[in-house]
């Protein structure tokens, strides 16, 4: 059997470095794989209604994501920030 990619993703938590719909802390509540790509269902921690998908790799990019459920003022961003 091959070795499933991102096994534990369910369940992770992840601090999005610039806004995201409104917020910055998300759980992944499901996976979905399609071929090679594996996607990642995230939920925002605060407002559940707040769902979206993601390539599951995206998640590996530092500047985009940190894991865990980070204190904004340790990452070194305003917790203001957001998209333009």
């Amino acid at each position: 059997m091959a070795s499933k990619k991102f096994p534990h993703l369910v369940g992770s938590k992840w601090t999005a470095k610039q806004r995201t719909f409104g917020w910055r802390h998300f759980q992944v509540v499901n996976r979905k794989q399609q071929g090679k790509l594996v996607f990642a269902e995230l939920v925002a921690a605060c407002d559940d209604s707040v769902r979206f998908w993601v390539n599951a790799s995206s998640l590996k990019d530092r500047q985009l994501w940190q894991a865990g459920w980070q204190p904004l003022n340790q990452m070194n961003v305003n917790p203001h920030d957001g998209p333009s």
